[in-house]
């Protein structure tokens, strides 16, 4: 069987033909096949897509195909210009490449798919290519299914904030974390009000109004957004971010109290103990657990706090938000009267979002509450996979990439 047998029935092109094959050079490293138009067949134009009569042909022109047996691929033609009634004398367009692409399409989305296993380096090592190639492929893939992704069932959102760079540089991230589909909508500069603001412009109001669940932090800027913009979703806050402040106020007391120890020149009885505070009572090794169980025999202001932390923990294994802000407000105030500022400072910011943390009883059924931390760990492994990157256009292509669970065009065979 011929390569040209095996082209017209996995890479057939309307009013082409495939002529013939042959070696580059003598040292046959890459193959090339040579494309014809049919007969009597009218050129398309490339600005508006109709037929019409040719005009002369330009030079011959290569689009990379896909490798073959680890033989480098090319397409070999000479494009015909056509005397179009309104673009004028343009250069036709060819059913294997977009406009002024040097890449077949299929080879395009050859190199996006291997694109979301190893980085972009890797792949362009492997199928020798640029990283620049790689990264035109992944445009256009990300291109094409943000104009083709589907948000009909879109109902709930988690937005959070994360690090992209040094120096206190942030991107706003914003998943669909419904109990279907999990996946990044939208991806902004900055984490400030109108930040979010640009999000909903982008959902606009036809969609927004369709929304019944909203996850955040306790951001202040994401509050005052929603508030504004979606007065009719359930806004509640993210489990994850109320631990994470807990842990970070008993670190704080841990830290102050282990100092005024060293001060006075008591024993260090706090001494590498962070991680046995911080972890999860049922993640703890066995060595964890004992040196827990002597900390817990000592009154120091840290175990109070961690016993705090701890017994809050209760509180997600309501089943009736009336009973769980009953549990709410007593523990609210326990801490209140524990002396210890860190604790009554998460007291007192408990209280002010209190119906934000009810909310979550009522949305848990209906939504994946943990899936924006969750997103959060995937997108950070994507950045880490490239060792980060310098600009803010192509770390978002990279993320919608990644976790957009962006649509592809029907092929007749996926390589």
């Amino acid at each position: 069987m011929q390569l040209q047998t095996i082209l017209n029935h996995i890479e057939k092109q309307p009013g082409f033909v495939y002529a013939g094959v042959g070696w580059a050079s003598v040292d046959r490293r890459a193959l090339l096949i040579e494309v014809r138009a049919r007969r009597r067949s009218r050129a398309r134009c490339s600005g508006c897509g109709r037929r019409c009569a040719g005009y002369d042909h330009q030079f011959e022109r290569r689009w990379q195909f896909v490798p073959l047996w680890g033989i480098a691929v090319y397409l070999v033609y000479a494009p015909r210009r056509v005397n179009c009634p309104v673009c004028g004398v343009v250069v036709e367009a060819v059913p294997w490449a977009d406009r002024q692409q040097q890449l077949c399409r299929s080879f395009a989305w050859f190199l996006a798919r291997w694109a979301k296993r190893l980085s972009w380096k890797e792949v362009g090592q492997t199928f020798g290519v640029s990283w620049g190639v790689v990264l035109r492929a992944v445009e256009m893939a990300v291109e094409w299914g943000r104009a083709h992704v589907d948000l009909s069932g879109l109902y709930a959102i988690g937005i959070d904030e994360v690090a992209c760079h040094k120096g206190q540089r942030y991107l706003t991230v914003v998943y669909e974390i419904g109990r279907e589909v999990c996946r990044l909508l939208w991806v902004g500069s900055a984490r400030e009000e109108s930040t979010l603001h640009a999000f909903f412009d982008w959902l606009g109001e036809e969609r927004t109004a369709k929304l019944r669940f909203a996850v955040t932090d306790m951001w202040q800027p994401y509050l005052n957004a929603i508030a504004k913009r979606a007065k009719r979703v359930i806004h509640f806050l993210d489990r994850y971010h109320v631990v994470a402040k807990m842990n970070e106020a008993i670190d704080e007391v841990r830290r102050g109290e282990a100092k005024a120890m060293k001060t006075a020149g008591d024993e260090p009885v706090l001494a590498k103990s962070r991680w046995v505070l911080l972890k999860r009572p049922t993640r703890l090794s066995a060595g964890q657990r004992e040196r827990l169980a002597d900390l817990l025999r000592l009154n120091l202001r840290t175990v109070r706090a961690y016993l705090l932390k701890e017994q809050f923990q209760f509180f997600w294994d309501y089943i009736r938000p009336g009973w769980a802000a009953r549990f709410l407000d007593q523990w609210c105030r326990q801490a209140m009267r524990s002396r210890i500022e860190p604790m009554k400072k998460i007291a007192r910011s408990l209280r002010v979002h209190r119906p934000l943390l009810l909310n979550w009883f009522r949305a848990r059924h209906y939504v994946r509450t943990g899936a924006t931390e969750g997103m959060n760990n995937r997108l950070k492994l994507i950045t880490k996979t490239a060792y980060g990157y310098r600009s803010d256009r192509i770390l978002e292509i990279a993320l919608f990439h990644g976790l957009g669970r962006l649509p592809e065009p029907t092929f007749t065979h996926r390589f």
